[in-house]
């Protein structure tokens, strides 16, 4: 059956620093628990429960610590093999763990996202309060329900983001709709967003996504038109397979979809984020696969075809094919399918000319690093190996799920086994490499100087606003949204949701 993941952590006094469960915020079905999770999740408690008595500290103080994210990675490793790099002594020493920590890295968030609880919409219609009590049930409170909205509120945003994660830079997203009066975050309050937290930090931290319907005909070029010329928005966010009372449509569209290309070029906008992959339930499937972008890459080479999510489907058709986390074909040796990404791949290898393709790991990382970190490995080889390092943004989809930082330290300690390179020839994930996703590609396409930017963040309120705050920060390890609890039924779309 579903629960929310944060209801099974409100029981749980010592969560480790990396989730267990895959998580949903309902744009794809999570797998149960595996069997290779719950034995990490063991380990886990195993070495809290001695590193807290060596430290002096309790469980809950330990894994909150530095030694508490590397007892996390060590487990994994137990259970996975080594693809995290953590040594022992880490989970001994937590100042040994905080050593390690990049000092300057350029981390560059692609895919971020809150919600505006100001709206009238939720309170005045039926469908805004469906979508309210679902918001409150990704973040329910002890106190009230309305307490649980403002979880998702704009002040919020920025303490997961920029308080309890080492993010310096974000795009904040938004979801389709219709009408702008019924969305959780319409272009304006996106860019409203863009504006407070950069008043604020009195530095550059945040850009704006702009969304783009090209579904609704004719009149969307005027609202093109005014997100560009008034709102100034950085790029165009997309969902090819949200109907909102038409058709799904397709980027390769020459009718539909052509003369918004066309207009894209004309003011001056280079970036297309679109969801590509986890289907939610309300999506056209066919229209969140990735075989529309070959056509259209090749016939607009001057625009950036961006797919959020890298076009990943989600783990659910391998659980019930029962392939769990094998991604190599024990016959031929050669690495298995890895859904629907492996259909860009193809695209690329046989249109060795598109340059013009880019892979976003929101959701998709943090899905595959903790629940088959093995995947995630053949995921970054080959995409490093068709695409190249420089053609993967850094993406977190957060704050749907809570704080970023578990997956950032995920990044930074991820290495290539030396089997896996032996065996597939991948490049090995330099500092370089990880630098490169973490931030400085997407500074490149969205026309960010790293080295300025670093320079004023570093003076800016923000970072002043972070260093007091980790004097003494509060971070929550609890994961925000729905897991599948086995009961010995199938998994489905979660009652009230």
């Amino acid at each position: 059956m579903w629960v929310r993941q944060c209801e099974l952590d409100a029981a749980n006094d010592d969560l480790p620093p990396i989730p267990s469960r895959i998580a949903s915020n309902e744009e794809f079905i999570p797998p149960p628990q595996s069997a290779e999770q719950k034995e990490y999740e063991a380990r886990v408690a195993e070495l809290a429960e001695r590193g807290a008595r060596r430290q002096g500290k309790t469980r809950r103080e330990f894994l909150r610590s530095g030694s508490g994210m590397a007892a996390a990675l060590f487990a994994l490793n137990q259970v996975f093999g080594d693809c995290y790099e953590v040594d022992a002594v880490e989970v001994d020493d937590p100042h040994a763990f905080e050593e390690k920590w990049p000092k300057d890295q350029f981390i560059f968030d692609v895919q971020t996202h809150h919600v505006d609880v100001s709206n009238k919409w939720y309170e005045t219609t039926g469908q805004g309060r469906e979508v309210k009590t679902f918001f409150e049930m990704l973040r329910p409170a002890a106190k009230t329900r309305e307490e649980s909205l403002e979880l998702l509120n704009r002040a919020h945003y920025v303490k997961e983001l920029f308080g309890d994660s080492d993010t310096v830079m974000a795009v904040i997203s938004g979801v389709p709709s219709r009408d702008w009066d019924k969305n959780p975050l319409p272009p304006d309050q996106m860019v409203a967003t863009r504006k407070f937290v950069n008043d604020l930090a009195e530095s550059r931290r945040v850009l704006s996504h702009g969304l783009l319907r090209p579904n609704l005909g004719a009149k969307e070029h005027d609202e093109m038109e005014r997100q560009v010329k008034d709102l100034k928005i950085d790029a165009w966010k997309m969902y090819t397979g949200a109907e909102i009372g038409e058709k799904a449509w397709f980027l390769d569209d020459v009718e539909v979809a052509y003369p918004f290309w066309e207009q894209t070029q004309k003011l001056g906008v280079k970036n297309l984020c679109v969801h590509k992959g986890l289907p939610l339930s309300a999506f056209n499937e066919k229209a969140c696969t990735p075989l529309d972008v070959e056509k259209a890459a090749k016939d607009w080479p001057n625009l950036n075809f961006i797919l959020y999510h890298s076009g990943f489907r989600g783990f659910g058709g391998w659980i019930s094919q029962g392939l769990g986390d094998r991604v190599v074909d024990p016959k031929t040796n050669d690495p298995q399918e890895i859904p629907w990404i492996s259909d860009v791949l193809r695209i690329l290898k046989r249109n060795p000319q598109i340059k013009n393709v880019y892979f976003e790991l929101g959701s998709t990382f943090n899905m595959t690093s903790m629940y088959a970190p093995v995947t995630c490995l053949h995921m970054l080889g080959q995409m490093i190996q068709v695409a190249g390092a420089d053609h993967i943004l850094w993406g977190t989809d957060s704050i749907w799920g809570g704080s970023p930082q578990s997956q950032i330290e995920r990044f930074r300690r991820l290495r290539m086994t030396p089997q896996i390179i032996d065996q597939y020839g991948y490049a090995e994930l330099t500092s370089e490499i990880k630098n490169q996703i973490f931030g400085l590609n997407a500074a490149r396409l969205f026309g960010v100087d790293p080295a300025a930017s670093r320079q004023a963040i570093k003076a800016d309120k923000l970072s002043l606003f972070r260093q007091e705050y980790r004097e003494n920060p509060s971070p929550s390890h609890t994961q925000y949204g729905w897991v599948w609890v086995d009961d010995g039924r199938e998994p489905t779309t979660p009652v009230g949701a």
